[in-house]
């Protein structure tokens, strides 16, 4: 089989790339290289260029024909971000989808798996979710994968084509061989919160504190980006198993952590413990949910393995890593003339 990635360079999707490899799947890298690094692309066939130009999905499918599905994971992914500049989400995130789309119905394509959101849902007094939980997205880069899976459930209903969402929850890790990894030095996320605060001898900022979770703070299903990954190669090889023409399917752990229990399962790890400090809420946060994973294991065979202190660990050494890895562009700008030792001290 061979599939192609949009999106292939960036974080989740050069990691898909790698577990696609493995487990002998050919993969062909399409990716603008505006967050995605070159670098993550390495060993695959690869296209520099949008997923909205036309001319260059055509040269792609007539070079390689023999592409049997593709995975979108193209996307702007910042929730402040996209409350500062929801026009500029809703273009990179649907209006490009949409264009996306129409050339790979004129090129044949029959499967279509999208990188969705949990950040859709609306949880249940109880925080959890499943498939068939209120769609109730409350930022607008949320909006834009909700009105994503609408558009592309229309067009499956019209046309030759089947679609797959997978509803991504919140991946941390990297590739546990270390070829891939988040590729940002200042991440948003509050795992790359901690790891940079850990780095800078600062305390971490917990950002809302009162959600009604148990302890205060928000709360997360963390996802192993390899186990991510190897849920698109569970889905590749069960794609025509699938019922209708359109599925929906969680990936998530299974397990609910709320900010303060990462921070302490982060100081486990670490050789001198984190502080935390009370911060106010963010543009866009919401309490958060974690996920009831029964459609996954049932439709795709597959369940999550690592658990959050590996995801952890594997983060960690990614970032000792990365600034070695990713020599191009990236450094170049944003590089400090002294880089900072970031070496095994990460661990403890």
């Amino acid at each position: 089989m061979k599939v192609m990635i949009a999106g292939g360079a960036g974080y989740i999707g050069s990691t898909i790339a790698y577990a696609c490899s493995d487990a002998g799947i050919t993969t062909v890298i399409l990716d603008s290289l505006i967050t995605g690094r070159r670098e993550l692309a390495a060993g695959h066939a690869f296209y520099q260029g949008d997923i909205a130009d036309g001319e260059l999905i055509d040269r792609i499918f007539a070079e390689h024909p023999d592409i049997g599905a593709v995975i979108h994971c193209a996307a702007l992914i910042v929730v402040p971000d996209s409350v500062a500049d929801p026009v500029g989400y809703y273009r990179a995130n649907v209006t490009k989808s949409l264009d996306f789309t129409a050339h790979l119905l004129r090129n044949g394509c029959a499967r279509l798996i999208f990188s969705s959101s949990a950040a859709i849902y609306r949880a249940r007094e109880d925080l959890s979710v499943d498939e068939d939980s209120a769609i109730d997205p409350q930022s607008p880069y949320a909006r834009t994968k909700a009105v994503s899976e609408a558009m592309l459930a229309d067009i499956a209903a019209a046309e030759p084509i089947r679609v797959l969402s997978l509803r991504y929850f919140n991946p941390i890790g990297a590739d546990p061989k270390m070829r891939t990894g988040l590729q940002l030095r200042r991440p948003t996320h509050a795992l790359g919160k901690m790891i940079q605060a850990y780095d800078e001898g600062v305390p971490f900022q917990i950002t809302g504190t009162d959600w009604p979770t148990r302890d205060g703070s928000g709360i997360r299903d963390y996802i192993h980006v390899w186990d991510l990954a190897t849920a698109h190669v569970a889905a590749l090889s069960r794609f025509d198993t699938l019922p209708g023409p359109v599925t929906a399917i969680n990936l998530g752990s299974g397990t609910g952590t709320t900010v303060r229990e990462l921070l302490a399962a982060f100081n486990q790890v670490v050789e001198h413990p984190v502080e935390a400090v009370e911060a106010a809420r963010r543009p866009g946060d919401v309490a958060g949910a974690y996920t009831r994973a029964g459609r996954a294991e049932r439709l795709l065979g597959w369940q999550a393995q690592y658990d959050i202190t590996e995801g952890i660990r594997h983060s960690l050494q990614w970032a000792a890593l990365r600034d070695e890895m990713l020599r191009g562009e990236m450094l170049r700008e944003q590089m400090p003339v002294s880089p900072p030792d970031v070496s095994s001290r990460h661990l403890a």
